[in-house]
């Protein structure tokens, strides 16, 4: 290395140290500890590093997965809880980011800087404050309630309605799906879906989320060569086609940036739980998170909250792998290429 890389290279250190010392001190740290504290029996007083706190290695994570006791049932009832809250609002907001973006982006719409505000303003508004109202919307006095009511489709209690949405009239379930159970809950309740309580919190993710999506789509919607999409209009492919063959594909990097974050997003979710329903009606909103600091904080089983923490990043880590496999671009077959060169496209 020159002496002139070298310099460079220092000065780049220099530069970045106190972002590397904040990062290390405030990010890597904690996590470290965390890390000790779900394989050990620290109780919360003192430091963790202290001589009576005890190495019990995977005795807090067999706790949650296969202890067989409230532990076990708490955390399956969470994870099936978020995993539908995952299933609905990744796609849903994904679409509807994608969707609002080709929409504001087009040239045939006036305003379109209204637009883009006013669908962009839910993502910058408090979530607590957003939370408050949403809910009293669907409250026993909301306006959501008195709509449905209207059309004498519910009781007074419907939003307490523990019952998940894809069971809501169901009779008794088939034995092999009632007798079966995983991670403390049976297979009937694992395909339970979300309740409706969970559903509203589904509504205010995709309503919230979407005008962030939507601006990172706007931005490479903007970036994209008209050239490739003109080529293809000429050789008479419709506007359908043009978008899923043309403009689609171009838009995999963003496609895949917006799904890890709503990915991490959904798995996450917090403040929501915590202003609005604290896991109720019957633990049907229940999160990951949510029972994590429940399970810290509130029962004091520090290991079992820091087990859950790191099982739940586990989870977002494979996600995150499975999708990236999904939308890896793949080399295009000669059964393709001959689909295109006949004229496929229109």
């Amino acid at each position: 290395m020159s002496r002139k890389n070298r310099a460079e290279a220092v000065s780049g250190w220099l530069f970045t140290a106190p972002v590397v010392v904040v990062l290390g001190l405030f990010l890597l740290v904690p996590v470290v500890m965390a890390a000790w504290v779900s394989v050990s029996d620290w109780r919360g007083v003192g430091s963790p590093f202290s001589s009576d706190v005890s190495f019990v290695g995977a005795q807090n994570y067999a706790k949650i997965l296969a202890g067989g006791g409230l532990d076990e049932q708490n955390f399956g009832t969470a994870l099936r809880n978020n995993l539908w809250y995952v299933v609905f609002v990744v796609p849903l907001q994904t679409a509807v980011a994608l969707g609002l973006a080709v929409l504001v982006n087009g040239r045939a719409l006036r305003a379109r800087g209204f637009f883009r505000t006013a669908f962009y303003f839910p993502s910058v508004t408090s979530s607590v404050a957003i939370t408050v109202l949403w809910l009293f919307l669907f409250s026993s006095t909301g306006a959501v309630n008195a709509i449905v009511g209207w059309i004498g489709l519910h009781g007074p209690n419907w939003f307490n309605e523990p019952t998940g949405i894809f069971h809501l009239g169901a009779g008794t379930p088939p034995a092999f799906l009632a007798d079966h159970t995983m991670l403390g809950i049976s297979w009937w309740e694992w395909l339970s879906g979300p309740s409706v309580a969970m559903t509203a919190f589904i509504m205010l993710a995709v309503f919230t989320t979407s005008g962030t999506f939507m601006l990172l789509f706007i931005a490479a919607l903007q970036n994209l060569s008209s050239d490739v999409d003109e080529a293809a209009m000429i050789d008479g492919a419709g506007a359908w086609t043009r978008f899923w063959r043309v403009t689609l594909p171009q838009l995999r990097p963003t496609l895949f940036t917006v799904l890890t974050l709503g990915l991490i997003g959904t798995w996450q979710v917090f403040d929501q739980i915590y202003t609005g329903t604290k896991g109720a009606p019957a633990n049907t909103t229940l999160t990951p998170a949510y029972l994590s600091y429940t399970s810290a904080f509130g029962n004091q089983q520090w290991g079992v909250g820091a087990a859950i923490a790191f099982i739940l990043f586990g989870i977002i880590v494979v996600f995150t792998l499975l999708q990236r496999w999904a939308l890896k671009e793949r080399p295009v077959s000669r059964r393709r290429m001959r689909w295109i060169e006949q004229g496929g496209a229109r």
